[in-house]
């Protein structure tokens, strides 16, 4: 138990306000994410793109009244009743805190390193011994300087071992861990190319990664990794303990035998003979299990028990995901376990979601082994009254024993079973739902029945990939720079509701759509940062002036009547002025300054917002000399008018390829575009992108075929061999052009490129997996990370906006954050 004057002692700083010695039990550093209770604790923290104290005021309103904050001038002496500590560095304040708390357990705890797999390494490792041990593990993949720390603050007395993950990105950040950690065991993954840019060589990052280890009893890898194997040769970690597939000298050594869906591993130890079978095929996922069988080895478990944990495990969603779901529901998808940290996480998730206003939790029995379940289920009522949930479904025998600790209009079922059986009595309607569940519960199956009937093509789009696009260009702007994301053509086909949320959240300025009725639509969906309308028709004027709508303005016929309106109304407009310097499609011409000066200088019903204008070619350097040109006619162009009107407005002229190529021309804002969806038109920063979307359907049939038979209509489909063909459910009606018909384009399966046999039909096509080991209900790539957007749009003579926004409305979006 900890209070504020504890806090004191151990992080050091100054107290400035204090009002009682509260205790501190909930470290909160997202104001998105508060826990409203006198025990709760809000680090201010700067970061290099977001500043915790801009969101102190918000957080005193929300009720916090315990704060670690750095800036002393932020704080506002008139928000009373508050403890106020003020110190250098929250982040350190912060890890100092979870250093303390460590000191105070002796349990087991395996840190685990590497360039890739700490998460499902660890999650699987926490599947696999459950019913073992009281495993605290980090939430998701909190292995960050801020992560660490928030997830061994978790640890409790009835905890029996830890699996935490550690992540670092330059040197000197792994000391920081080490000490917060306190592993006594190691687990060192592998090494790869990902924060290359942090480290001088892979050596470098493989020395910083093992300071982790430093004081650990025992460090556990794979000595076929030869570059690792050597490092901890060569810095004489003694205590190891390692395995290998390759026959490389390890204590433990295996041999795989792969077949169509199955792994089959024999394996040598202390002189013993082992057989396992795993339940997967791919090289990595067989890395990654064999790691968690040497540690279950190195424990002391026997054969049987391996090979029953290995029945255990699946795959892991490393997100929460958002599905369509029926009658105009939404499903948060989170169904493969249920703790309590989990619990919180998927509960901020589910807050931060606008799309419906109606919130509904259906909950499992909350596994906490050894924990108090009295004040476990009192902390889970109270987490669910501050998360704004208004309508609880409980299922398991234990969560209805603390029914009185849970909302009173809650409803419970004693199985997944019985829920199921009473479904059709039950009305889900306009509702975003949350679907928590331990995994033996088997809550897929509530959210198979919850979900949209819908084929089975679907796009993921990840939203924390936008945010990082988003970040990226930020990082590119003067601090004052403002953005305006366009979100038009159905956010280029991602989802205008589900994007415009998250980039609300994240305080973009501006949104920019193509028409009104888009505009309305986000506003119905609760979105309310300021919308500039780029095409406004002229009977949309009621509805610009009732969902605050800012017209884009490009002619003197829609000023006029736009001015008369307003006049006839007693109304006021807020405008965009575009102008035309090359674009040649919308926009006032050079030759219309004088009359905008005096149209504007005779009315007062205009608020000149913005001026702007299209570059033509910002993404060719060819185009370079004429970009510049565009640029100067736009400045002295935006010069005569504010001189001529008195006005100030902002200035805009840079799209996505723009920010990237003109930074001198960013002005007061950008307009982000393509960009924001994983495209660098410029091609000259891809590398520094995340792709935002994955289209991917399944292979519904296959069929082998006779090389004197066609495939398709009008028998286009010409075969030169007896071919295995399989059938893929996506077509024109899904926006996947039938350009790519007749071996023009190709999708991704298992791994390896298959071509499209014949015309692309409007609800499916065929493609040849003559060669690739597949089966029916397999996945297939249309675009993601291989093929990418661009090599689609390349093979048909097209953009990636035309790919992106072609996509139909009726395939399913999933929307999810890692």
């Amino acid at each position: 138990m900890y209070t504020f004057t504890n806090l004191n002692q151990i992080v050091g700083g100054k107290i400035v306000q204090f009002e009682i010695d509260y205790q501190v039990e909930q470290l909160l550093t997202d104001s998105r994410k508060l826990v409203i209770h006198s025990t709760s604790i809000y680090f201010a923290l700067k970061g290099v793109r977001h500043d915790g104290h801009d969101y102190l005021e918000e957080t005193y309103q929300k009720g916090i009244r315990q704060f670690v904050i750095e800036d002393e001038s932020r704080w506002n002496a008139a928000w009373i009743g508050c403890n106020v500590l003020v110190v250098s560095k929250g982040i350190q304040a912060l890890q100092l805190l979870a250093k303390a708390h460590r000191q105070k357990f002796t349990l087991p705890l395996l840190a685990i390193t590497g360039s890739n797999a700490k998460t499902i390494i660890k999650e699987w490792l926490s599947q696999m011994l459950e019913g073992h041990y009281q495993i605290i593990k980090s939430p998701k993949s909190y292995n960050s300087q801020l992560g660490v720390p928030l997830s061994i603050w978790q640890i409790n007395d009835y905890h029996n071992l830890g699996i935490i993950e550690a992540g670092i990105s330059k040197r000197g950040e792994m000391t920081n861990l080490q000490t917060i950690i306190q592993p006594t065991l190691g687990l060192f993954t592998n090494v790869g190319s990902a924060h290359d840019e942090g480290f001088e060589s892979q050596v470098q990052k493989i020395e910083e990664k093992l300071i982790l280890f430093k004081e650990c009893k025992t460090l556990i890898y794979c000595s076929d990794h030869q570059l690792i194997d050597h490092q901890i040769k060569e810095k004489l970690f003694f205590n190891t303990f390692t395995w290998s597939a390759k026959g490389n000298k390890a204590f433990v050594q295996y041999k795989l035998t792969s077949f169509t869906k199955t792994t089959l591993v024999e394996a040598q130890f202390k002189y013993k003979d082992y057989h396992f079978e795993l339940p997967l095929t791919d090289s990595a996922s067989i890395e990654n299990l064999l790691h968690c069988i040497t540690f279950m080895l190195y424990l002391g478990f026997n054969n049987a028990q391996i090979n029953h944990s290995l029945g255990l495990i699946k795959n892991i969603p490393m997100r929460l995901e958002l599905k369509q779901g029926i009658n105009n529901c939404y499903i948060i998808d989170d169904t493969y376990n249920n703790d309590l940290g989990g619990l919180q996480i998927a509960l901020d998730f589910l807050q931060n979601q606008q799309l419906r206003a109606k919130k509904t939790l259906i909950l499992s029995d909350v596994l906490e082994a050894g924990a108090d379940k009295e004040k476990l289920y009192t902390q889970i009522g109270r987490l669910m009254t501050q998360k704004g949930v208004d309508q609880l479904i409980g299922i398991g025998i234990e969560i209805q024993r603390f029914a009185n600790k849970l909302p009173s209009n809650a409803k419970y079922f004693a199985s997944v079973k019985e829920f199921m059986d009473s479904f059709a009595t039950m009305v889900f309607q306009d509702e975003l739902i949350l679907v928590k569940g331990a995994r033996v519960f088997k809550f897929e199956l509530i959210v198979q029945r919850l979900q949209r009937k819908i084929h089975s093509t679907q796009l993921e789009i990840n939203l924390d990939a936008l945010l990082h696009n988003l970040n990226y260009y930020k990082s590119k702007l003067q601090p004052n720079t403002k953005v305006m994301a366009m979100v038009k053509s159905f956010a280029y086909g991602s989802g205008s509701f589900e994007v415009a949320n998250l980039l609300q959240f994240h305080k973009i300025d501006y949104l920019g759509v193509a028409y009104t009725d888009e505009a309305v639509d986000l506003r119905n969906a609760g979105i309310h940062v300021p919308i500039m309308v780029m095409n406004p028709s002229l009977d949309a004027f009621d509805t610009l002036i009732k969902y605050y709508l800012e017209p884009e303005i490009y002619n003197f016929q829609l000023l006029v009547s736009l001015h008369e309106y307003a006049v006839a109304h007693q109304v006021k407009f807020r405008i965009h002025l575009a102008i035309d310097t090359g674009m040649r499609r919308l926009g006032f011409e050079t030759f219309q300054l004088d009359d905008l000066i005096v149209f504007f200088n005779t009315t007062d019903r205009f608020e000149l917002v913005s001026v702007f204008s299209h570059l033509v070619g910002a993404d060719e350097a060819i185009h370079n000399d004429f970009s510049l040109h565009q640029i100067r006619v736009f400045e002295q162009f935006c010069s005569t008018l504010s001189i001529g009107t008195k006005k100030h407005f902002l200035k805009h002229i840079c799209n996505s390829a723009g920010i990237v190529r003109f930074p001198n021309a960013h002005y007061d804002m950008v307009r982000l575009g393509i960009g924001l969806y994983g495209i660098e038109a410029t091609s000259q920063e891809q590398s520094s992108l995340r792709p935002v979307s994955k289209l991917k359907t399944i292979i519904s049939q296959m069929k082998q075929v006779n090389a004197t038979e066609t495939v398709g209509y009008s028998r286009k489909g010409v075969l030169n061999t007896n071919s295995k063909i399989g059938t893929i459910a996506i077509g024109y009606g899904d926006g996947y052009s039938r350009r790519f018909g007749n071996g023009v384009g190709k999708v991704l399966v298992n791994g390896q490129l298959a071509s499209i046999v014949g015309n692309v039909c409007m609800d499916m096509c065929m493609i040849d997996i003559t060669n690739i080991d597949a089966q029916e209900g397999d996945e297939v790539i249309i675009f993601g990370e291989e093929p990418t957007i661009t090599t689609l749009a390349n093979a048909i003579d097209t953009i990636p906006y035309e790919i992106l926004t072609s996509i139909s409305e009726r395939v399913k979006r999933v929307f999810y954050m890692e």
